[in-house]
């Protein structure tokens, strides 16, 4: 499972897929309605916000307009969108780590989006986060 803090423009198609399927399942664990991935370590983040339901929600959404734009047929309807906007913090070292790591994995699996993005100098973050300085995350799993 990866919930990326990226945005979620930068993915290619079966990032953004894998994206939206896995945020489903994400939600679904914290919503209890399965008992797996319960101590997934990228749930850790929304498990500490005052809503952890509300801002996988908010989550979704993003990915959802990003579908949009692809002319994706996504179902909004698994969104629930009754929700509190919230910020969740996201330091530059996971940026700089994921960065790496969608870069790597498009090298492989999507040329054309990874020639598009080699040289970007400034990625943007889903509207979720706010970023602060640090490390990366400590509930990273890092390869």
């Amino acid at each position: 499972m990866r919930l990326w803090s990226l945005h979620p423009k930068y993915l290619d198609s079966k990032g953004l897929v894998a994206l939206w399927r896995e945020t489903l399942l994400a939600r679904y664990v914290l919503e209890g309605k399965t008992k797996g991935y319960n101590n997934h370590p990228q749930l850790l983040r929304f498990k500490k916000s005052n809503d952890s339901i509300s801002t996988i929600n908010q989550y979704l959404v993003e990915i959802y307009n990003e579908a949009l734009k692809r002319n994706y047929h996504f179902n909004k309807e698994k969104i629930t969108y009754n929700f509190e906007k919230s910020k969740l913090f996201v330091t530059n070292g996971q940026l700089d780590y994921e960065i790496k790591h969608l870069l790597n994995k498009l090298k492989i699996r999507d040329i054309c989006k990874f020639n598009e993005l080699k040289s970007n100098l400034v990625f943007d973050v889903h509207p979720i986060f706010i970023v602060i300085d640090g490390d990366i995350e400590e509930w990273e799993i890092q390869k």
